[in-house]
């Protein structure tokens, strides 16, 4: 009786560490998933933190380019560059309530087209031309419908510009912008002057659609 109940106690043990040993390999089991799912994690955090900082080095990289290539312009201060959007106030080109480009407005022109060609040449990039006007309305009887349409002819004329003086007909697009996305505050002289102005902003190109084969 007694050797019986020394070996059901000794199955029991062996039950009990058996069972004991399956829950440990489960435990184990686990922390080695978490422990992996947690190194999955961070190595996928550190290529997001990496690939972050080669795309700011890359945006460092094209505005000091950029501020090489247009210093001359910049050094007499014909032109502004901010946050690599190339600012001209339209007083410069444009004779109040007229998008016909001003002799020095034209040469200036002249001036950054040899410059933008050369860093576009480097680049995959296309010059965006935006036309902006001030929020007062255009004077009756001029040949303007609103101010979209000033803004509109007056980055289509510094945009023909441009081509003119070499930029290539892909590389160049304008856009019109009205009274919209002022820089100062339209209370002032002041700051209706500031709003007055056209922008040259280098912009990554277009990615061409893959052309989709029909059977």
């Amino acid at each position: 009786m007694d050797d019986q109940l020394e070996l059901e106690h000794e199955g029991t043990a062996a039950h009990a560490w058996a069972a004991f040993g399956d829950l440990m390999a489960g435990v184990l089991g686990a922390f080695v998933l978490v422990l992996a799912a947690a190194l999955v994690g961070q190595l996928d955090l550190a290529h997001q933190l990496q690939a972050e900082m080669q795309q700011r080095k890359a945006e460092q990289s094209r505005r000091e380019a950029l501020e090489r290539a247009l210093a001359g312009p910049l050094a007499d201060g014909r032109i502004t560059l901010v946050e690599g959007r190339i600012g001209i106030n339209s007083a410069v080109l444009f004779a109040t309530g007229s998008d016909q480009l001003l002799a020095d407005g034209r040469a200036l022109l002249a001036a950054l087209a040899k410059p933008l060609r050369t860093y576009l040449a480097q680049r995959d990039e296309i010059l965006m031309v935006s036309g902006f006007t001030d929020d007062r309305g255009v004077v009756p009887g001029m040949q303007f419908t609103d101010n979209w349409d000033l803004s509109a002819r007056r980055a289509l004329n510094v945009t023909r510009a441009l081509l003119a003086d070499g930029l290539p007909p892909d590389a160049v697009f304008s856009a019109a912008f009205g009274s919209q996305q002022p820089v100062a505050s339209n209370d002032s002289a002041a700051g209706r002057a500031l709003n007055r102005r056209v922008e040259i902003a280098p912009t990554p190109r277009p990615k061409r659609a893959a052309a989709v084969l029909t059977p």
